[in-house]
């Protein structure tokens, strides 16, 4: 992905997560301002029930008998003596008819001495509250009333909004964590990039002088005095051969790195099975006399692929069946096909692959850890590359054990 498109996806995504974290901020702000509307009518209704009975309807008021002095100071006029045991009673009532579940306080006013008498502190727990001094201020118009103070409603209301307060800490979370996921794979990019120039230097400094070898090497297998010494002419195939193997192993590196950075460039075509593994396999059976290859697949059965990376996954198959084989190798290639497409087959009778590791074959630089894979060299590319191209393909391909012996890799080629 380039640099300009991941930037756009990264501000926008950013952009995105802000502006939700905001929406739910005012959501939670106007559902606060909501809490405290409900809160304020539950307080007046309640009072205005406590008014009714202490003065059993028989007093009426030209206006609201309760008045909202503060956020949390009530002032309701009695227009009548009273007693506080009574107003006490009916407070306690009422409060719990309205599920008005907060602490207050409670004052009422002395017309003799022209002050507010402090009540008591009503507690919704059993215990007794330590003594408070709460402050209220004597109304300049009444003559008999009472006070109302709320001294926790803030915290009150704010432990009845504990959804939206832990959905709006859930919400910052989520921004921290794609905010630290952006940085993440922005150096993981950067690593990648690096790794990636690493790879293609290191590749391109090691071709330079293979092809200076082999060119050196295969010349030097002309000459007379090599072909006519047996000993001469075995070191100078030894010394192609293995530059052969060195190429190919730096071509698979140089295939997955671009893969990595812009993918492989795919030609597709119209691929006849038969006669093309027949072909791949015959080049095997040249190099490897004790290699059986049986083939079992239908006449005209063809697909659309690649060429090239085709014939480079058949190879890889094969020469893995032939590699980690501890006897004759013997393979079988098969066709079969149902409603959701064709599948192949590759059956050998090599060593297998532990149950637990058979997940992990398609990893990059993975080898399976046993006495075989020691001896032989490579740098566990072979099968990541095989499934790269598969998945480009848009095909899949799958590993399982055989029952008795070696490994079964199916191919599916989707219709």
């Amino acid at each position: 992905m380039e640099i300009k498109k991941l930037n756009i996806i990264i501000s926008l995504g950013l952009v995105a997560i802000i502006g939700i974290l905001i929406a739910q901020l005012l959501w939670t702000k106007q559902a606060y301002n909501l809490e405290d509307r409900k809160f304020n009518q539950k307080v007046n209704i309640a009072l205005m029930e406590v008014v009714d009975k202490m003065t059993e309807g028989k007093t009426s008021f030209t206006e609201n008998p309760v008045q909202i002095i503060a956020n949390d100071y009530y002032v309701v006029n009695i227009n009548n003596e009273f007693h506080p045991a009574v107003l006490e009673h009916y407070l306690k009532t009422e409060f719990t008819r309205f599920q008005i579940n907060t602490d207050y306080v409670y004052a009422l006013y002395n017309c003799h001495s022209d002050q507010m008498v402090y009540g008591k502190y009503m507690t919704q727990h059993q215990e007794e509250p330590s003594e408070k001094v709460i402050q209220f201020p004597k109304h300049k118009n009444l003559v008999y009333y009472f006070s109302i103070r709320f001294p926790d409603k803030t915290t009150y209301l704010i432990s009845s909004l504990r959804f939206w307060y832990l959905l709006t800490f859930a919400l910052i979370i989520i921004l921290l964590v794609y905010v630290y996921s952006i940085y993440t794979i922005i150096q993981q990019k950067k690593f990648s990039e690096l790794q990636r120039d690493f790879i293609n230097n290191m590749t391109h400094e090691f071709k330079t002088p293979l092809s200076s070898i082999l060119l050196a090497s295969e010349s030097l297998n002309k000459q007379e005095i090599v072909q006519e010494n047996p000993k001469l002419q075995t070191y100078t195939s030894i010394i192609i051969n293995q530059s052969h193997k060195l190429n190919n192993h730096i071509e698979k590196i140089l295939n997955i790195a671009k893969n990595d950075a812009s993918g492989l460039s795919l030609k597709p075509q119209k691929i006849i099975l038969l006669p093309f593994i027949q072909e791949i396999a015959a080049n095997i059976k040249q190099k490897n006399e004790n290699v059986s290859i049986k083939i079992n697949i239908e006449e005209n059965l063809s697909i659309f692929a690649d060429e090239f990376h085709f014939t480079n996954i058949i190879y890889n198959l094969l020469d893995n069946s032939i590699k980690y084989c501890e006897t004759n190798p013997d393979i079988l290639i098969s066709s079969d096909k149902d409603s959701k497409g064709l599948y192949l087959k590759f059956k050998d009778n090599g060593m297998g692959i532990p149950a637990k590791k058979i997940n992990h074959i398609f990893d990059k630089f993975y080898r399976v850890n046993a006495n075989k894979s020691d001896e032989i060299n490579g740098f566990g590319l072979g099968l990541f590359y095989v499934k790269k191209i598969v998945q480009q393909h848009h095909w899949k391909i799958s590993v399982e054990n055989n029952p008795d012996k070696g490994i079964t890799v199916t191919l599916f080629f989707p219709f």
